[in-house]
């Protein structure tokens, strides 16, 4: 990659960001929506109780993905134009940013206005366990706790991949993460077929969920207790990478996260995140501007990497060679 093309990435990825701020996901058409349309059908050809068929159709889609994002960055990089176009495109097509706030700003509106059936079935938008007996603190707690992890999924992890691989890695990513939620939960049905989409997510979202939880830490008001509780307790979370943002996000808002939650009838006890009270109504607004604040510094942040990736990549070749 020369300079140009990393700068002109680096501009795609702010441009992508701002478009994602302005217009939120597409309401109709939606690139994501044709996936998942495609993962279905290659499901039902596919699916068996077993990890191998899983396995071929996560690498199916998922390099198919990468495949077609390397191949229309390759076709554009000679002219940048083009290539800004392309990068802040998919940029805006793979991350989900202003439409998580307005869920979670929706949730927030229903309880201001002690409308709980409606919060309880805005939240279901946002979460997969069960919804209809939550109160009021359970209905806050599930909010911000989806906030919190998908801040990481949907914005800072994708900003990640798009910084180091461009297009490939920004459609990458959204590829993994879209099955990772088709097929990559704990049911009897995908418990084996789902293995290689759950456990491919772990690993695609493991450097932007660690950067999310810095990115907390540093731009919280409580930036010591965020830096505690994430490594105090961010173990205990059964997610690998939701555990850390979600114990972050608990100590720099000075709440506590985690409890009982029951997804259609698999009750999970998770462990308690944090030394605070639940989290109020006050503490899922505190929430939001944290999450911006973490969105705006990772885009930030993609931006200077990105520019700067032929300076590492001749940085590494030169260390290779001495090596």
């Amino acid at each position: 990659m020369n300079g140009t093309s990393a700068r002109t990435r680096a501009a795609g990825l702010l441009l992508g960001v701002l478009a994602d701020r302005v217009l939120a996901d597409p309401r109709r058409l939606h690139p994501v929506a044709g996936f998942g349309t495609l993962a279905g059908a290659l499901e039902r050809r596919l699916w068996r109780d077993a990890r191998a068929p899983g396995v071929v159709h996560t690498a199916v889609l998922v390099g198919g993905a990468i495949v077609l994002g390397a191949a229309a960055e390759r076709a554009s990089r000679e002219r940048p134009a083009l290539h800004l176009t392309l990068t802040a495109a998919a940029t805006w097509t793979v991350l989900g940013g202003t439409s998580l706030d307005r869920e979670v700003a929706a949730v927030a509106a229903h309880l201001e206005d002690d409308d709980l059936p409606a919060a309880r079935q805005r939240l279901t938008h946002l979460v997969g366990r069960g919804t209809a007996e939550l109160g009021e603190g359970e209905v806050v707690r599930a909010a911000l706790e989806s906030l919190a992890e998908n801040t990481s999924d949907a914005v800072v992890a994708p900003l990640v991949w798009g910084a180091l691989a461009g297009v490939p890695g920004l459609l990458g990513h959204r590829a993994v993460n879209t099955l990772d939620a088709m097929v990559g939960h704990r049911s009897p049905r995908y418990a084996r077929f789902g293995w290689a989409a759950a456990r491919l997510d772990d690993a695609a979202n493991l450097p932007g969920a660690r950067l999310s939880a810095a990115l907390a830490v540093v731009l919280g008001p409580r930036p010591r207790a965020a830096l505690r509780t994430w490594r105090r307790d961010a173990a205990a979370h059964p997610s690998p990478n939701a555990g850390p943002v979600e114990a972050a996000f608990a100590g720099a808002l000075g709440v506590s996260l985690g409890g009982t939650n029951d997804y259609g009838g698999r009750v999970e006890h998770r462990a308690r995140l944090g030394d605070g009270p639940a989290p109020a109504l006050d503490d899922l607004h505190g929430a939001r501007r944290l999450a911006l604040r973490v969105d705006t510094a990772a885009a930030g942040l993609a931006a200077v990497v990105a520019s700067l990736m032929p300076v590492l990549t001749r940085h590494q070749r030169r260390e290779g060679l001495r090596a």
